[in-house]
């Protein structure tokens, strides 16, 4: 079985089982907000104990060991099909830096709103890449890749026990400079809804689907979320499957120790290779098992580092005619116009937060 098609079963599964977007959101984020008394209604909190630290703002640097990535031939491809090397190459670095805000516009008992902003740049620097040889390579290793974002967030109680959430995003995604911007009419959308329950204040969780580029082309899948506090608020669980699931324990008040995973990717437009009012896009997508530790630093701020494994999911090439996006899915046929591997690498990122606790 290979690594898509087990995907797609995990994809599957919590929904029969019920225990547990792009870019879904961070849910935790409405830890402990303020709420105002604006009547007798008893409504859900967003939150329950022990969840990790709601990252307001958020400035991390991410950083690759080398592997080696290879590329095929441009050409029309099934999306199954085999294909063979035409370039090949060593990456030595992989990295950039990442910035994440978050900002609350409405806190209230019946109904809470956030909005925020993200930026993300990935830099290659692939060895003996060259343009007249290795076009794809070339392009990857000319500009970085980057990803400038808008997103907001509803969290709307039903009641006591239940609550909506409601999520939308539009990403920029592609290897422009502050210089050269693409037209805005590549902006990648995706959006989530969820409906969940809360029993009590240690457990919520909930269900919903998503549209979404999280490993890289246009998808729509079941979402679910599941965070978990045990009595002794020691361990439990931050979920939203399948783009995260990740355990924790709490060391102390000022130490918190997380392990899962999570999935990454996006659709980036390169300009180099584009032509003709047709849209080259990369469909990338990694899967990061890992470990992380959060660690109280002074005040408000705390510091996040991880370390884990970039895991390729999936690395090829669309032509989107006109720039209009399509679906593919799962069972879709529309042809691909490349293919690229990754070989597996280590990974760290060491980031600092100004929180809410």
């Amino acid at each position: 079985m290979n690594l898509k098609a087990l995907m797609f079963s995990l994809f599957l599964l919590p929904l029969v089982t019920v225990a547990q977007e792009e870019e879904e959101e961070d849910y935790s984020m409405y830890d402990d907000l303020e709420y105002a008394d604006e009547s007798s209604t008893t409504f859900v909190s967003p939150k329950i104990i022990g969840l990790s630290p709601n990252r307001f703002i958020n400035v991390a640097w991410d950083v690759q060991s080398p592997y080696t990535m290879n590329a095929s031939e441009i050409n029309d491809y099934a999306p199954d099909a085999s294909w063979t090397t035409n370039e090949s190459s060593n990456v030595s670095y992989t990295g950039g830096l990442r910035l994440n805000a978050n900002i609350p516009v409405v806190s209230r008992n019946n109904i809470v709103w956030q909005m925020g902003a993200n930026y993300m740049n990935t830099n290659f620097s692939i060895d003996e890449a060259d343009p007249s040889n290795d076009p794809i390579l070339s392009e990857l290793n000319r500009h970085s890749l980057s990803t400038g974002g808008l997103f907001t967030t509803v969290f709307k109680p039903i009641n006591d026990k239940q609550f909506l959430i409601f999520q939308g995003q539009a990403d920029y995604n592609g290897n422009y400079t502050f210089s050269d911007f693409h037209s805005l009419g590549l902006t990648k959308y995706s959006a989530a809804v969820l409906w969940g329950k809360s029993p009590h204040d240690r457990l919520q969780w909930a269900i919903g689907a998503s549209r979404t580029y999280r490993v890289g082309e246009l998808n729509y899948v079941p979402i679910v979320m599941y965070n978990w506090t045990s009595k002794r608020e020691k361990w439990g669980t931050e979920i939203l499957f399948p783009a995260r699931a990740h355990g924790k324990y709490w060391v102390n008040k000022s130490s918190l120790i997380m392990f899962g995973y999570e999935l990454e990717g996006g659709s980036y437009h390169l300009s180099g290779l584009s032509n003709n009012g047709n849209s080259f896009e990369l469909r990338r997508g990694e899967v990061r098992p890992r470990i992380e530790w959060n660690r109280k630093l002074v005040g408000f701020f705390w510091l996040n580092a991880q370390l884990g494994a970039r895991i390729n999911y999936g690395f090829a090439y669309d032509e989107l005619e006109n720039g209009k996006e399509f679906f593919r899915g799962f069972v879709g046929d529309d042809e691909i116009k490349a293919f690229s591997s990754l070989g597996t690498s280590l990974y760290g990122l060491v980031g600092i937060s100004f929180v809410s606790l």
